[in-house]
């Protein structure tokens, strides 16, 4: 198996204007916003909540990622053209990328080989500014707070040592996770902590992307927590009176980007809230859109099932009030030889067939939470160069004994064609499998409880570990009447448990929640299992060395 080149790439495109795919999904030119020949915002006016009944929505998730990820996205966009290819009317609905990771670690986010959606460098950059307008909407709410604690006449008593509320900015800069504000003399405001997340971290960003209209919007913008008084009343945005004002930021973010993929299929991509501190999928609204404009929609959710699946599925399923009609679950070689003990980042790529059997655990942990939730997974095997048959062989074979289907993937290298046998199996999934989504936990029990069961029967926890500074903070969210929210665990991606090391299936552990946050707007509570990154840092290497552009403006090494 050969890796095409950025020339092959280029060279079989079918990259046609963004005017041309409006009208694949009949779409007047009228009714949608340009941003350049090959992007456009769509109105919700398209969204139809008939055809939306009427629409199958499949959801690619995956098991516990190596540090460079699985290929979720890649696997998404290639399901999508091979679904075109057999005769199925698909769309890809996707999160935008953040800037921080595309110049971090990772480099660009818009899929790979055959399977990317474009502009790729737009999607990659700055796209159509909607990170920028979250941006600005959270920092105008930091503004006002600063400027309410400075301003003694009309001042609403807010104790600064209680704010929880911290600007955003959408670059990895680990400087600036603890600073100090207000400093010099007063005329600079109260001299306080602050911080700074990534934009993505954002409750702005989850809000947006579980928002069901603009309404509903503004009235989630008005609910953000912020602190307290000084005599213990809680404060909100709404107190303030900022959420008109955040919500004018928001008007065109609100709207989905129309885009498309290396093979002319439109695609949507809108929103990027974090994976284990938010939900981690692309919006309510998006999806809701594709739904509407097509009759399957492809849709991924961050990291592995056990953070992504599980809250789309309790978290947007919710709020949606969405089923998916399928789930795939991504697994790749490498990763299975990651959870079997190859640890170093130069063994992902030897063949280790005796690792891959000791890694499948995860894989089957997996598999196993998700017909959990009333669904028949299928199993894409995303094929890398580096895989052997012999391990491929074993990996179906130990699938189909589980009474799974798992099928190679070969998008990277062959688009759309190499995912007609996936696509296959994925349509019927949504015809005869029987799929109907039962939620893990019931919303009335309390956060306690639905902690208790996610770490037991999703995770494998043996038991639940709750410190003291979380039992004072549970009492303080049932205090504000948010005891019935969905909870929105935040875990290392890397592990089933709390525990970064521990690989594969791990059993008997006991699980730490060290404390509790809440996104009060949003809509869930957040338990903290061990400490959250929300403004992550460069690696000894960023991806930006390698990135360059040319006097004709031609950029390289952003991909």
């Amino acid at each position: 198996m050969s890796f095409p080149t950025d020339l092959e790439i280029a060279e079989n495109a079918n990259i046609q204007p963004i005017k041309k795919i409006a009208e694949q999904l009949n779409i007047a030119s009228d009714d949608i916003e340009f941003y350049g020949k090959y992007k456009a915002k769509l109105p919700l006016s398209y969204i139809d909540e008939e055809k939306i009944k009427k629409a199958k929505l499949i959801l690619v998730t995956a098991i516990n990622p190596t540090p460079a990820g699985e290929g979720k996205t890649t696997v998404t966009i290639g399901l999508s053209d091979g679904l075109n290819k057999i005769g199925k009317k698909t769309m890809a609905v996707l999160r935008e990328p953040s800037l921080g990771p595309v110049f971090g670690i990772k480099g660009g986010a818009a899929g790979g080989g055959y399977a990317q959606v474009i502009p790729m460098v737009d999607i990659n950059l700055h796209f159509t500014g909607d990170f920028a307008a979250i941006e600005k909407a959270n920092n105008l709410l930091s503004a006002l707070i600063d400027n309410n604690l400075q301003n003694k006449q009309y001042s609403l008593n807010i104790d600064p040592k209680t704010i929880v509320w911290k600007r955003v900015m959408d670059m990895n800069d680990r400087s600036l996770r603890n600073i100090v504000i207000g400093l010099g003399d007063g005329t600079n405001g109260v001299t306080r902590q602050e911080g700074f997340n990534i934009t993505p971290a954002s409750e702005v960003m989850a809000i947006l992307c579980l928002s069901k209209d603009f309404e509903d919007l503004k009235t989630r913008l008005g609910n953000i927590f912020i602190g307290y008084t000084y005599d213990k009343k809680p404060v909100y945005a709404k107190d303030l009176k900022a959420e008109g004002a955040m919500a004018i930021l928001l008007k065109d973010a609100i709207k989905p980007n129309l885009v498309q993929t290396l093979e002319g299929n439109p695609a949507i991509l809108h929103g990027g809230p974090f994976a284990n501190i938010a939900q981690g999928t692309n919006s309510l609204i998006a999806t809701k859109m594709g739904l509407s404009l097509s009759d399957f929609v492809v849709t991924e959710a961050g990291f592995g099932a056990d953070l992504g699946a599980e809250k789309f599925l309790h978290i947007k399923c919710h709020y949606g009030n969405l089923k998916p009609d399928a789930v795939v679950v991504v697994a790749t070689i490498r990763a299975l030889r990651y959870h079997g003990g190859a640890t170093k980042k130069t063994e992902f790529s030897e063949v280790n067939l005796e690792a891959v059997k000791k890694g499948f655990a995860n894989l089957e942990k997996h598999i196993e939470n998700i017909q959990l939730l009333g669904i028949q997974p299928v199993v894409a095997i995303n094929h890398f160069a580096t895989d052997s048959q012999e391990e491929l062989d074993w990996l179906i074979d130990a699938c189909e004994k589980l009474g799974v289907k798992a099928i190679i993937a070969d998008e990277f290298t062959m688009g759309g064609e190499g995912m007609k046998t996936l696509a296959t199996e994925v349509v019927n999934a949504t015809e005869s499998y029987g799929n109907q989504f039962t939620p893990l936990y019931d919303l009335n029990l309390s956060i306690k409880e639905k902690v208790e069961i996610l770490a037991k029967k999703f995770y494998g926890a043996e038991k639940v570990n709750f410190e003291a500074k979380a039992n004072t903070q549970l009492k303080m969210i049932q205090e504000l009447g948010m005891d019935n929210l969905p909870v929105c665990m935040a875990k290392t991606q890397k592990s089933l448990s709390d525990n970064e090391k521990l690989y594969g299936r791990p059993t008997g552990f006991t699980m730490t929640v060290r404390e509790f946050e809440f996104a009060a707007g949003a809509g869930f509570v957040i338990p903290i299992l061990g400490n959250m990154m929300r403004m992550p840092g460069l690696p000894a290497i960023p991806a930006a060395e390698n990135m360059n552009i040319d006097a004709n403006g031609t950029i390289t090494g952003l991909s």
